[in-house]
């Protein structure tokens, strides 16, 4: 048995850093569909919820970078340059130090997931393994966990190769093979041979520290090796398709099934805004996006966990209102409160948890629940094939789409100060309506197509006249409006109308005029609870991508999709917002919604295989 230490109270905070920069996002994001972090291009951990994605950031330094913050850095002495890259078709980061001598470390990040015992194993495990490249580089390990959203330092207790972060509410255990000593003082040493540190659950491990580390990132490479290999990709843009779909399929938390929005909080749509907000949950709208971009790419059974998560919500809803998003665990109560002690993104706060939109009302819901799963009624492949009980299910959802047609809502951009009978949201009852015809008439249940298509003419009909403003020429927000939306594109992309309709492409045309700075396009140009926004949508943008194609500009498609790929960071990642001037990324990182783009754009645009094959 391993003899362990308890620490003096002065152990408990680890050293602080002699320098720390701004706070980005040009970050590389591990995860296991467990737990994930976020790694800066100096291979410093700034960002990790544990033990799953909405829990408590015992990194935080993204949000608070203060000599306190929670931070797991490998800081190379006399730093003078990095670079960094995804090990190809993996979820597995290579970061490369070199300092002013030319002396050279790499470390490689990730989290554990491959199939063992019949099953995934996916520990709540960050493991960091660090290699001499050239010379003799010296290194400090500085790690700093913080508890309580930063408000707590753990307890330290140590053995002879691991320390123990003690909490009230959780315990993490960090084992390692480099000196623990060095690890504990922050003091520098040659790193003269390869190290590792497993960070994770307080359990001890069954085989060596070394052979462990290196087995598990074997083993992690293979899995998303052959995961991407399965991939039906576009033949252009190969590799920007693969890095989102890997994103994508690491927000979803295969515990439930519930894929998470992004993986942070409280990062500014623009600075100083205040548009803050938490989105480390479950939105049905978004969890659409992202199955369906997925389902493009025959990658279904993330659709099937999710339909696992979303099943559980509509027999918990029983007939009564569904939310626009839940906890990750199905909770459906996520109180918005604010954490003081943490200043913020570059020290924009507010930083908040929780998250207020869990009450409003929003009536496209319903139609992204049954866009959602209208796909496992049709397709062969999956391992549960949908039938008449999941019909039956999703026939009260649609019964509740017929009932909020036509009436106000919070709508899709969740407006907290106004509300009014949103065409986005009518179009989600349509969709529900349309797609359920569809599923009935797959079914055999003639009657039943029948009665959903009756209410889809009606909506359709409704729809096309009380949204069109004949003063402006276009299809507004609202019934009876003027405004303009970019939701309204998705009038063509889930089939309510032709993108050749005349009335269509002029309400795009008008768009481009309006709400778009150049290739970016923002959501509406009406002011909204905190003024007007400042930056663009991505997933806006994307949809103007969408647009086009459909009309027949993909030549001016094409363009808008290069300057979008432009601006994503170094690793191919993209966050929620991008400043028109400044090419800048804002908001909520990585972005699901975002990344979802990305593939439907390049499956959109891309040069079919049989050109070259």
């Amino acid at each position: 048995m391993t003899q362990e230490t308890a620490l003096p109270a002065a152990s408990a905070a680890a050293p602080t850093s002699p320098g720390t920069a701004t706070p980005s996002l040009n970050l590389g994001m591990i995860g296991n569909c467990t737990i994930s972090a976020l790694v800066d291009a100096r291979a410093v951990i700034v960002w990790s919820c544990l033990p799953r994605f909405d829990g408590d950031p015992v990194f935080n330094a993204l949000l608070h970078p203060g000599d306190d913050a929670g931070r797991f850095a490998i800081e190379l002495e006399d730093f003078a340059a990095s670079e960094q890259w995804y090990e190809s078709n993996t979820a597995v980061l290579h970061t490369r130090l070199t300092d002013s001598s030319g002396n050279c470390l790499e470390v490689t990040d990730f989290c554990p997931r491959f199939q063992a015992r019949s099953r995934f194993f996916r520990p709540v495990s960050i493991v960091r393994r660090i290699r001499p490249v050239r010379g003799a580089p010296r290194i400090r390990v500085l790690l700093n966990v913080r508890y309580d959203w930063g408000e707590s330092a753990p307890h330290l207790t140590r053995g002879s190769h691991h320390i123990r972060y003690v909490g009230g509410s959780q315990t993490l255990r960090l084992t390692t093979d480099a000196p623990v000593p060095y690890v504990l003082s922050g003091e520098p040493f040659i790193a003269a041979r390869e190290h590792n540190f497993i960070l994770g659950a307080d359990e001890t491990l069954m085989e060596g520290i070394a052979d462990t580390a290196r087995y598990w990132e074997q083993e992690t490479i293979s899995y998303w090796k052959h995961w991407t290999m399965r991939l039906h990709v576009p033949l252009q843009w190969q590799d920007a398709v693969i890095r989102a779909a890997i994103t994508l399929k690491m927000s979803l938390f295969e515990d439930t099934g519930a894929i998470v929005a992004a993986m942070t909080t409280s990062i500014p749509e623009s600075a100083h805004s205040g548009r803050n907000w938490d989105y480390r949950y479950c939105w049905l709208r978004d969890a659409f996006f992202v199955v369906r971009a997925l389902n493009s790419l025959s990658e279904v059974g993330t659709m099937e966990d999710y339909l696992r998560w979303l099943a559980n919500i509509v027999v918990k809803a029983g007939e009564g209102h569904i939310q626009p998003l839940y906890g990750i665990g199905l909770e459906h109560e996520l109180p918005e409160s604010f954490v003081p002690q943490l200043a913020g993104y570059r020290g924009m706060g507010p930083v908040r948890v929780g998250n207020q939109a869990a009450e409003h009302f929003q009536h496209d819901v319903y139609g992204n629940i049954v866009l959602g799963s209208a796909q496992a009624f049709h397709d062969q492949r999956m391992l549960q094939p949908a039938g008449a009980a999941e019909f039956a299910r999703l026939e009260r959802i649609g019964e509740l789409a017929v009932q909020v047609y036509g009436t106000p809502d919070a709508g899709m951009w969740e407006l907290r100060t106004r509300a009014r009978i949103h065409t986005s949201s009518a179009l989600m009852s349509w969709a529900a309506c349309d797609r359920l015809a569809k599923i009935a008439h797959a079914l055999h249940l003639p009657d039943r197509a029948e009665h959903w298509r009756g209410h889809a003419q009606r909506m359709k009909e409704e729809i096309l006249s009380r949204s069109w403003n004949a003063e402006r020429g276009v299809f507004a927000e609202s019934f009876g409006g003027r405004e303009l939306d970019a939701s309204i594109l998705l009038m063509a992309e889930v089939g309510l109308v032709d993108a050749r309709d005349e009335r269509f492409i002029r309400t795009l045309d008008v768009m481009e005029e309006v709400l778009c700075d150049g290739p970016f396009m923002r959501r509406y140009e009406a002011a909204d609870d905190f003024g007007k926004p400042e930056t663009s949508f991505n997933i806006c943008t994307f949809w103007r991508i969408d647009a086009l194609a459909r009309v027949g500009r993909k030549d001016k498609a094409r363009e808008i999709f290069e300057a979008m790929l432009a601006v994503r960071n170094p690793l191919g990642l993209l966050s929620e917002d991008t400043h028109a001037t400044t090419g800048e990324m804002w908001g909520n990182f990585p972005q699901t919604y975002s990344m979802v783009g990305v593939i439907n754009a390049a499956m959109r645009l891309s040069a079919p295989w049989d050109s070259v094959i």
